[in-house]
Formats: structure tokens, C-alpha cells, sequence
């Protein structure tokens, strides 16, 4: 019976011991984990953009009459000088042929008048006529001459008249659609225009920021005047998500805030050799912003709090939450940690927003550093 005893006490205290054996031996979750290290980056803000030619003029006709050719395509290339519209020139050349002739009677009428100014200083000199006969063939004389010069003005605005009949374009560009056909009667104050030519030669990007950014700007380079020499250039993100291949550089700051929405203007100029860009079109604008000899870590890495940004920090292989103060701009995908963060530290890369205090963490495979995360 005293046997019996002894292996009926060893029993629970073998079967405690077997079981507290196989729980110290579960291993701790796997979880991607990061080394902090300090790294230069460059972090992008996108912009909402509105794109404009560098020029964009309305063609519109400076005489009324019939369109009677339309010399090019819709949405066509066109040069400057560059002949758009006729416009019925059947009057304006019958004009000009009068006016022509009304010159030619006034230089006729002239050339009388200097002979007959020529005579009477002739027969004044015999005293054969009187003072006021001579007077009167100059006053004659000087009044055959504003006639001519009536009629060469005349001339010279039937001519015209003639020219703008044929509608150039003053600028090399792109043709918009056109509203007008063959027959139309148009003038100069017709309310849509003839066609509108965009010079897409270089495009303006125009975009927003606000007023905070703005002071940012000029707190970081001294003035707006410095911030547009001296900011980084900026590149193109397209309609269809693609970047654009060259890049472009800010080359206005608007002086004022616009005051119902709080934000500043800035303009963006892009070279445009392929004509890709479109005047009216959308993009986004990324700005850059370079930041060296800081620790930068990914958004997942995070999780919020009461308006406060938190990371777990891998402390004796366990999790531990630690408040982070961070940059108050970011890329949309990564924070730049200016504060409760230091080199050398491990937190968890992935999945902050699942763990608790405590957590056993086993770093997976692809732990990786600070510099690989922000490759």
C-alpha cells in the first residue's frame, strides 16, 4: 500500500511537469520586423492640376461675311501665319478696286490743283491776279491733298479688310474642334470662336497649396522669390496613372491667398515635344521634399490612438507600445519620425493594428533595416 501511495502522488506532479514543459516550448508569432537606421529620402505630395497651354488664343474673324474654305482639320497641328478660314472676299475686293480708283481721282485732282496754284503764282508775280485769287488756288491745292490722303487711307483699310479675310492662326499650336461649316455668317462678334489654338509647346500645370505649406516654403528658403528658384522640379503624374517622362520645375507662386478656399496658386511649366499633354486636361503634380540623416518607417507600421500615432517596438522579443511624433507631411505610404524613436531599435513592419502589449515575436525571414524598407 505504501508503494501505491507514492506513484498515485507522483502522478499529478509528472503529468503538471509534462505540461508545463509543452507550453514553454510554443514559439512566439512571426512577424516582419524593422531595424530603425537613418536614411536620406525624398518624400512626394501630389497635387490636383489643371493643364493650359503656354497660349491659347480664340480665333475669331475680324469682317463679317460667308465662310467659304475651312483649310484645316479639326484638332490638327497648325503653324503661326498659318491660313484657317476664308471668308467670302467677293466685296472686300470690290472695295479696295474702289478705293484704289477713288486714289487715283484724288492724285489726278491733286496734280491739277499744283498747276493751277503754279499759274496763278505766275500771273500773282505780273500782278495780273489778285491776292485772294492766288490764296484760293493754294487753299484748292491743300484741299487736293487731304482728299488723296483720305483715299490712300481708304485704301489702306479696304486692303486690310481684304487680308482678314483670310482668319491665320498667330501662334503655332493645336486646333481645338470647330463649331462653324461652309456658308456660316460670321463677324467679330460671334459668340463661340472660329476655332481655339493651343501653343502646347510647353504646358502650365496649375495646382493649389494651402496656406500653412506655403509659410512652410518660406520659412524653409527666406522668400516665395527663392522658393521658386531654388525648389526641387517637380514631375507628372498623368489622367491614366502613368508618370510623365520629363520633368518639370515651379516657376510661379501667386502673392495672394485666394480667399474662399484658403490656398495659394503655383504654376508648373513642362516641356511638351510630343504634344502628350492637352491643354485642358488633368494630372497631379508631386513636389518633392528631401530629408537626410532621419529615421523613416512605413504607415503599417503604425496605428492611432486618441488623434496620437503609436508603433510596437520589439523589447526582449516581446511587443511594446511606444508614442511616435512624426512629420506632418508624408508620401501617403511613410512617416518621417521626428521624435520617440532611435536608431538601432526593432519594431514590428506589418500589422500594428492586430497586436497587443506583450506579444511574443519571432522577426520572420525578411526582417529588413530602415534603408531597405524605405527602397
Amino acid at each position: 500500500m505504501h508503494v501505491k501511495r507514492s506513484q498515485l502522488l507522483l502522478l499529478p506532479l509528472l503529468l503538471l511537469g509534462a505540461c508545463t514543459g509543452e507550453e514553454s516550448r510554443q514559439p512566439g508569432e512571426v512577424y516582419k520586423t524593422l531595424t530603425l537606421e537613418t536614411a536620406s529620402q525624398t518624400l512626394r505630395s501630389e497635387y490636383a492640376a489643371t493643364l493650359r497651354g503656354r497660349q491659347t488664343v480664340e480665333i475669331r474673324p475680324q469682317v463679317g461675311g460667308l465662310i467659304t474654305e475651312i483649310r484645316i482639320d479639326e484638332g490638327a497641328s497648325v503653324r503661326k501665319g498659318q491660313v484657317l478660314f476664308v471668308i467670302d472676299q467677293v466685296p472686300y475686293r470690290a472695295a479696295l478696286e474702289t478705293a484704289e480708283a477713288n486714289v487715283k481721282s484724288a492724285e489726278a485732282q491733286l496734280q491739277t490743283a499744283r498747276l493751277t496754284t503754279e499759274s496763278k503764282e505766275a500771273l500773282h508775280a505780273r500782278k495780273v491776279i489778285s491776292d485772294y485769287d492766288l490764296e484760293m488756288a493754294r487753299n484748292e491745292q491743300l484741299e487736293a491733298e487731304a482728299v488723296l490722303a483720305q483715299a490712300r487711307a481708304a485704301e489702306t483699310n479696304a486692303r486690310n479688310n481684304l487680308s482678314y479675310t483670310e482668319v491665320k492662326s498667330p501662334v503655332d499650336g493645336v486646333a481645338s474642334m470647330i463649331p462653324y461649316r461652309i456658308g456660316a455668317l460670321v463677324d467679330s462678334n460671334i459668340a463661340e470662336p472660329l476655332v481655339t489654338v493651343s501653343d502646347d509647346g510647353q504646358i502650365y500645370a496649375y495646382f493649389s497649396m494651402a496656406e500653412n505649406q506655403i509659410l512652410d516654403l518660406i520659412q524653409q528658403y527666406g522668400s516665395l522669390e527663392e522658393a521658386r528658384k531654388k525648389m526641387p522640379d517637380v514631375t507628372l503624374r498623368l489622367g491614366n496613372g502613368a508618370m510623365y517622362d520629363l520633368a518639370g520645375r515651379i516657376d510661379a507662386i501667386s502673392g495672394t491667398v485666394d480667399e474662399g478656399t484658403g490656398a495659394v496658386r503655383l504654376r508648373a511649366v513642362f516641356e511638351n515635344p510630343r504634344h502628350l499633354l492637352r491643354s485642358g486636361g488633368s494630372a497631379s503634380v508631386s513636389v518633392p521634399t528631401s530629408f537626410s540623416d532621419c529615421i523613416i518607417i512605413p504607415q503599417s507600421a503604425t496605428y492611432e490612438l486618441q488623434n496620437r500615432i503609436f508603433v510596437w517596438k520589439v523589447v526582449d522579443g516581446k511587443t511594446q507600445s511606444a508614442p511616435i511624433t512624426v512629420y506632418k507631411y508624408n508620401d501617403g505610404s511613410s512617416y518621417i519620425v521626428e521624435s520617440g524613436l532611435n536608431v538601432g531599435e526593432v519594431i514590428v513592419a506589418e500589422g500594428a493594428g492586430l497586436l497587443h502589449e506583450g506579444i511574443e515575436i519571432t522577426p520572420s525571414a525578411g526582417e529588413e533595416s530602415e534603408n531597405d524598407a524605405a527602397l
